[in-house]
């Protein structure tokens, strides 16, 4: 069986080159809000996730998504990794789409990325595996992974072009994911 961490990741680099050859790709593959922008591009709720058009967010999303996706789906299997991939980045779209309505309604909004998707992978992680040592740029000693998921994710809220909400979903997702998992297993895991 295909490695369905290498196929995402074979799926974003393909998508990556397309964007940058025909640069209008990203605007009818990427997420609009607020939402009646969304309910004039639907499939931008999916396609966004799979859509990333500057380098280094494209390579830190791969990496990342490399490392937490390749030890999750050890942990859950390919059928669970793919429902937390794609649930998480499924729900970090709506979250978009409806706080952005909520937040500021009379101004367009274009999001793209597979953070909301990786943000579901690292959640999991933290819920079932928080006491994890990992090493995170520019820190040279390692933190549990609780801290650097949630952490991450606050860091990132605060800097400009970053769609937030998108991560704020895809963690709630992942938690949630975790807890389910944990009580299936009637196990903790070890770290």
């Amino acid at each position: 069986m295909l490695n369905p961490v290498f196929i995402i990741i074979g799926i974003n680099l393909f998508v990556f080159i397309a964007a940058n050859i025909s640069k209008p790709l990203v605007y009818d593959l990427g997420l609009w809000a607020p939402l009646e922008l969304t309910m004039q591009q639907p499939w931008g709720i999916l396609t966004s996730m799979f859509t990333h058009t500057g380098f280094t967010h494209f390579l830190f999303n791969m990496l990342t998504l490399y490392f937490f996706g390749s030890y999750l789906l050890k942990l859950t299997g390919w059928k669970q990794f793919l429902i937390i991939y794609l649930g998480g980045g499924l729900l970090g779209s709506i979250f978009y789409v409806l706080l952005s309505t909520l937040i500021s309604p009379d101004f367009p909004g274009l999001a793209i990325g597979a953070s909301g998707a990786i943000f579901a992978l690292g959640g999991t992680l933290a819920f079932l595996m928080p006491k994890m040592k990992v090493f995170i740029m520019f820190i040279p000693i390692p933190v549990p992974l609780w801290i650097a998921v949630i952490g991450g994710g606050l860091i990132l809220s605060f800097l400009p072009g970053v769609a937030w909400e998108a991560h704020l979903g895809g963690l709630l997702f992942g938690l949630a994911a975790g807890l389910i998992i944990r009580r299936q297993k009637k196990q903790t895991y070890y770290y």
